[in-house]
């Protein structure tokens, strides 16, 4: 017998650990190294498995023709068979919990043994027999996997997975295209494990490039690098085809890392014999037959093979052992945390809200990051610049102020073209009487939104629209116009009515950009709003209720804030033009200096002992002006000094009371309207309606609870030293 400790001193001892893990399931969550026995149901795979647990296996007793069977060898003084059932993971509680209690230890596992056995096994997993499926009951077929350990002093360690054969038709009362599909699903599901060894059981006679289950493996193992091919039956190759099976072994034709192997199974007047040397009758038929007598030893035969699935499981197992402990921690870790995201279990009220109000509780902590600008404390903000509330608010803001600067006044005062700063220093001079209408085609445009609607708010927000200024140098025109369609039996002056219809008329864009500027907040707040709840509630039904029951709150505390920008906009362009601000006068008083100095300077001399002067009879000559004129002149001012302190004014009560009060940080902001004090509010059957949990969620939860279970089985095992 060949030793272990060949192989790596602590080998056996992994196997066994593999083995552990098999049998709690961890293959379903990390891919484990195992041998796995494919092929079709007619190339011989019974007989090889016969062959590698030395036994001789009842004829129709079911085995590895309606499950997947799992066949573990353990070297041990006690001689004796452990069978168990290992349940599909996607089976019910009720099956798992049954299949699971089903166990049987049998000393020798003869025949009649056997038979009993499997006819056990067939209940418990639940199969249809053949008078079933003839009235369509039930399946023939099952997902869950039959555990064999033969353990005794003479065993070899060895583990390897032999799954149902490939079948192409169906037949009546038997098998149908459902069980086709299951049972191809199933050994694809074996083979495309990077970590396993595929055993690819083939006959001799038949061609290989015929061979479907050759091209799965080629599909997931392109390169032959964990495929080992089985030749069975070279007793039935016909003359003159030999060579063609040599050159396989010989790997000159289809070679794969793990090349081939040649075995010969018990004929059926061998099997009818019950003291039956398998071993024996194979190695005088590969004694004295040619052209296999010729091979080379290690590749033929039986026992040659357990010894090269032995060492290849050992190899297998030693290289990739490290890569499966530390994938199963990482697996661990990530279904605690998919769990932890489901929260704990809702099934009363009390527990509902204790949910709800925990992630109220995280959603608020965002909202006072985000708004407090702290980012660098939270992930969250890592990966999406709009969630920088405070940042994206205030250039928006900035945003506001320059565009109603830049675009708000209708008709751009004078030839200005706002060389105006921040400051109030400069004034415009007199108005220009040359200019006519004929560059009022140079109006210019701008599009009052700068953000995308947030889903579910089109019907509240201001449609994105352009806004439009006439071109420099119209005002004059357009005051004239005013005035002269407006004036009374004044001498002189103007009735002040026609300030505010001036005024009206200045800002007429004035309601779209500000409109356009809180509807881009709402937006803003209101992305921020669902990207938080993505990110502090992780069950998509409980986010989906909740952002429903929130959106009544939140459209209501939106209009809130867009009434009150149209409240300030109908104060400031519809009542009475009024402010106890000193810039008005400030304003009004460098307008008319400006004005002054500017039709003085052309007749104005320097004197050496005053400086520039001007001749009295030369300033009562300068630029006569007609009533009407004079009249133009004079509103032009009052509206611009009343203008200035008006757009300024209405910029910071719209960013104060609208935005920054209503909308970010009052008491009574969409911002702040899920809480727990939200959450306490809520009844009984809002809580369920919300928080409640469905039979998704109750089952995900079950089949994450089982897996961590399994996984901390699995930690155990790996981690433990002996």
């Amino acid at each position: 017998m060949e030793d272990h400790d060949c192989y790596g001193l602590g080998e056996p001892r992994m196997l066994e650990k593999i083995d552990g893990l098999l049998a709690c399931n961890v293959g379903e969550y990390v891919n484990l190294p195992q041998i796995v026995v494919v092929g079709d149901q007619s190339s011989g795979k019974s007989s090889v498995l016969e062959g590698l647990i030395k036994m001789l296996l009842p004829r129709g007793s079911g085995l590895c023709t309606r499950f997947a069977t799992q066949i573990i060898f353990r070297r041990s003084l006690k001689t004796g068979v452990a069978v168990s059932i290992i349940p599909d993971p996607s089976a019910t509680s009720e099956h798992s919990e049954k299949v699971r209690a089903w166990t049987r230890q049998v000393e020798v596992l003869d025949s009649r043994s056997f038979l009993n056995i499997m006819s056990e096994v067939h209940e418990v997993m639940g199969l249809a027999s053949k008078k079933d499926r003839y009235f369509n009951s039930g399946s023939i077929f099952s997902a869950d996997i039959l555990r064999l350990e033969i353990s005794g002093p003479e065993e070899d360690h060895l583990t390897v997975i032999d799954v149902p054969g490939i079948f192409k038709n169906t037949s009546d009362g038997s098998t149908t295209k459902a069980d086709m599909s299951l049972v191809e699903n199933m050994v694809r599901k074996y083979m495309e494990n990077p970590r396993s060894v595929v055993l690819t059981v083939i006959p001799s006679n038949v061609d290989t490039a015929t061979q479907e289950i050759l091209e799965v493996a080629a599909e997931f193992d392109p390169e032959g690098r964990r495929t080992l091919g089985v030749l069975t039956k070279p007793d039935l190759v016909d003359r003159g085809t030999e060579p063609a099976v040599v050159d396989l072994v010989k790997g000159r034709a289809h070679a794969m890392r793990l090349g081939w192997h040649l075995v010969r199974n018990p004929g059926q007047n061998q099997l009818a014999s019950e003291n039956i040397d398998r071993d024996g009758l194979e190695a005088a038929f590969f004694r004295d037959t040619s052209p296999w007598k010729s091979l080379d030893r290690e590749k033929i035969g039986i026992g040659a093979l357990r010894r090269r699935l032995r060492k290849v499981l050992s190899d297998l197992v030693r290289h990739e052992f490290p890569h499966v402990r530390r994938e199963i921690t990482h697996q661990l870790v990530s279904t605690q945390t998919r769990l932890k995201h489901l929260g704990m279990q809702r099934e009363s009220t009390e527990s509902q809200s204790m949910y709800l109000t925990q992630i109220a509780v995280d959603f608020q902590r965002l909202v006072s990051l985000s708004v407090e600008a702290k980012y660098g404390k939270d992930e969250f903000f890592d990966n999406d610049y709009i969630l920088h509330l405070a940042t994206k608010i205030m250039a928006r803001n900035i945003s506001y102020a320059n565009s109603m600067k830049t675009f708000g006044e209708q008709y751009p005062f004078v030839n200005e073209a706002h060389e105006d700063s921040d400051t109030d220093d400069t004034v415009p001079p007199a108005l220009d009487w040359s200019q006519s209408e004929a560059n009022i085609n140079d109006d210019k445009e701008w599009t009052i939104r700068e953000e995308i609607d947030a889903p579910g708010l089109e019907d509240i927000l201001q449609p994105p629209e352009t806004v439009r200024i006439s071109a420099a140098g119209s005002i004059a025109s357009w005051l004239r116009g005013v005035y002269e369609s407006s004036r009374g039996f004044e001498l002189g002056t103007f009735d002040s009515s026609i300030l505010a219809t001036m005024m009206k008329a200045q800002s007429s864009n004035w309601p779209l950009i500000t409109l356009g500027y809180v509807s881009d907040v709402i937006s803003m707040i209101h992305h921020f709003i669902m990207a938080g709840l993505d990110n502090v509630c992780h069950d998509k039904h409980v986010r989906d209720e909740l952002s429903s029951t929130l959106m009544e709150g939140l459209a209501s505390r939106y209009k809130k804030a867009i009434k009150k920008a149209q409240f300030l906009l109908a104060v400031e362009r519809s009542g009475t033009p009024i402010t106890l601000n000193h810039y008005f006068n400030d304003n009004l008083e460098k307008c008319r200096l400006k004005r002054i100095r500017t039709s003085m300077e052309s007749i104005s001399f320097s004197d050496s002992s005053n400086g520039l002067v001007v001749r009295v009879e030369d300033m009562v000559r300068a630029h006569p002006m007609s009533n009407t004129q004079h009249v133009v002149q004079e509103v032009h001012d009052i509206l611009y000094s009343y203008y200035k302190v008006a757009y300024k004014r209405m910029v910071d009560n719209v960013c104060m009371q609208a935005i920054d009060h209503l909308l970010v940080n009052g008491r009574q902001t969409p911002l702040s309207l899920f809480s727990p004090t939200f959450v306490s509010g809520l009844t009984a059957e809002q809580l369920e309606a919300i928080a409640g949990e469905d039979q998704m969620t109750k089952r995900t939860r079950k089949l994450l609870a089982q897996e961590i279970q399994n996984l901390t089985d699995a930690k155990k095992i790996v981690t433990c030293l002996y």
